[in-house]
């Protein structure tokens, strides 16, 4: 079991390695200065970025082309060998092209080389050899460090397609950052599973109109109570009279005043007392715009279960951590 591990471990250090490598690389001006420009390229693209490669540097370059589509960059991945079948034709004059082939000398890509110099396709190289058919041939290659693999025989890629997928992960998300992709842009892409949800907006789910548990701060305390009961959030809202939220009284605040006057008059305690007289003024509130995994982490970080949504300083809604929890926010 020790050796098992202790090559697990060694895998893993090799891999640090390797991005710590890379990391260290970013320093030297010429590095630095292709993935600028290749940044600048993909930014100004009227088209789209056509993500290529064979092997392991395929199954990466098919998921950066996803990395990069779903943060606001278009983009797509073309197989090499469908490319020399007709797959050419998917790409124009207006699209850029990411190849990746760590040799550099892909054989496969060879069509998809003559094509682009054909038709004034741009192309970026990623690579590790500087001096490689398709380093020579591109218009811009970013020359990675010759990794060592975490294969014992230097063989298998596993080092060099992480660094690969490093590289152009933080290219994706600098090209994000570059064009203000907004959490609610991302949404449009994201619209299910739990990422959908994460990014959900608080006004999509919370309760409105007639469910919301409102009274006026001047009601008697016996109407709160009625409130609260009737519609079981456990916290009732309270409004002046332009129906802004001035307060909340919830259902232990009633328990506890209750308590307080045990030995008093029960009809002064539940008739005559006005709710702005126990109320809790400054409650936690949220705007519908607000994203829902926001909204679960206030609510979870001041463990309280409810709050109001406001528009203008108005309740409109009202959303609860069961709500949040229940659309698969967590």
């Amino acid at each position: 079991m020790s050796d098992t591990i202790n090559h697990i471990r060694n895998a893993i250090t090799n891999n640090i390695s390797g991005l710590e490598q890379f990391q260290s690389a970013l320093d030297d001006a010429t590095l630095a200065k292709s993935i600028a420009g290749a940044l600048d390229l993909i930014y100004n693209m009227k088209g789209r970025l056509i993500v290529a490669g064979m092997g392991k540097s395929g199954q990466i370059a098919r998921k950066l082309a996803s990395t990069f589509a779903s943060t606001g960059t278009p983009a797509y991945f073309v197989h090499p060998a469908e490319a020399s079948h007709g797959d050419l034709g998917m790409i124009h004059a207006d699209d850029v092209l990411l190849l990746l082939s760590w040799s550099g000398e892909t054989q496969e890509l060879s069509d998809i080389l003559e094509y682009s110099k054909r038709y004034n396709v741009p192309m970026i190289a990623l690579t590790a050899t500087k001096n490689s058919t398709l380093a020579d041939k591109s218009d811009i290659a970013i020359v990675l460090p010759k990794v060592t693999e975490s294969c014992p025989h230097n063989l298998a890629p596993t080092t060099s397609a992480l660094v690969q997928l490093a590289v152009g992960d933080a290219m994706a998300v600098t090209l994000l950052r570059m064009k203000g992709f907004s959490t609610a842009a991302f949404r449009e892409f994201h619209p299910g599973g739990k990422l959908g949800a994460v990014l959900t907006p608080v006004g999509e789910i919370m309760h409105t109109r007639d469910t919301l548990p409102l009274c006026a701060q001047s009601a008697p305390i016996i109407d709160v109570l009625g409130k609260s009961s009737e519609k079981s959030f456990g916290v009732v809202g309270l409004t002046d009279d332009a129906g802004a939220l001035v307060g909340i009284i919830t259902d232990g605040d009633i328990r506890r005043y209750i308590t307080t006057k045990s030995d008093g008059s029960m009809k002064q305690a539940m008739w005559e007392t006005q709710a702005h007289e126990i109320m809790t003024r400054g409650s936690i509130c949220f705007t519908s715009d607000q994203l829902s995994a926001h909204a679960l982490y206030v609510l979870q970080e001041n463990k309280i279960s409810t709050a109001f949504v406001l528009d203008g300083g108005k309740p409109v809604g009202l959303i609860t951590m069961l709500q949040l929890l229940s659309a698969g926010v967590a």
